[in-house]
């Protein structure tokens, strides 16, 4: 396996802290990114103390650093951004003059109605079409986008001595692009990488978000997304 740089852009949050643990576990250099710097450091520091006490694998664990959004950005060739949709738009400007040519910029975001004070079992309209569309708007020349890990449980991630039972629909205008994504989903036990096909189906993916949401709170449960039929 290649040891991979990875940032994460609101890091701190519960999918970003879940994304970087599991990533870490399979030996990835990851940098977390925060508005707060010293927020960033105590949550590495945190996360550092968590893998220390991971049985020992078959491989190393990497290393989790903290430092804010901008130096975060700026570290790595693939950047996760994992943050609010609220918060999106601001955190995009605040890294755009960052990040790297070339840097794939994978969004995680989801346009649920908690943003405006909502439910988050629904959907806020997005003009641009989904919140990684409107992430490629926002996008430099020369930085990819591609969406995935919406339907992914923070809680799941955050159990380390389990496999995570889902799906990763990974959708780009691209195929190498989605390709680029493989090995963050590959790195994940239980995790299928799969084909979403172009950023515009990102509508789709993202919305199934708030259907799981809605069956979490149902069933108690924490649910996953799993397509039959694909070897």
């Amino acid at each position: 396996m290649n040891r991979l740089r990875i940032a994460i852009i609101g890091g701190t949050g519960d999918q970003g802290k879940g994304l970087a643990l599991r990533w870490a576990l399979a030996g990835h250099e990851i940098y977390i990114g925060s508005r707060d710097e010293e927020r960033a450091r105590a949550a590495a520091a945190e996360m550092e103390a968590l893998l220390a006490k991971q049985p020992a694998g078959s491989v190393s664990p990497g290393s989790i650093t903290g430092v804010g959004n901008a130096a975060a950005a700026a570290s790595s060739s693939i950047v996760v951004v994992t943050v609010p949709f609220a918060a999106q738009i601001k955190t995009l400007k605040d890294i755009r003059d960052s990040l790297q040519s070339g840097a794939l910029l994978v969004d995680v975001t989801v346009p649920l109605e908690p943003a405006v004070g909502g439910r988050p079992t629904r959907m806020l309209g997005v003009w641009a079409g989904s919140a990684a569309e409107q992430c490629a708007e926002l996008a430099p020349p020369g930085v990819t986008v591609a969406a995935a890990f919406h339907n992914v449980a923070a809680s799941l991630l955050a159990e380390l001595d389990h496999p995570v039972d889902c799906d990763i629909l990974v959708c780009a205008n691209d195929k190498p692009a989605r390709e680029r994504v493989r090995p963050l989903v590959e790195s994940i036990p239980g995790c299928r990488w799969l084909d979403g096909g172009v950023l515009a189906n990102s509508r789709l993916v993202e919305s199934w978000t708030a259907m799981l949401i809605g069956l979490n709170i149902r069933y108690k449960a924490h649910t996953g997304l799993r397509i039959t039929g694909i070897d």
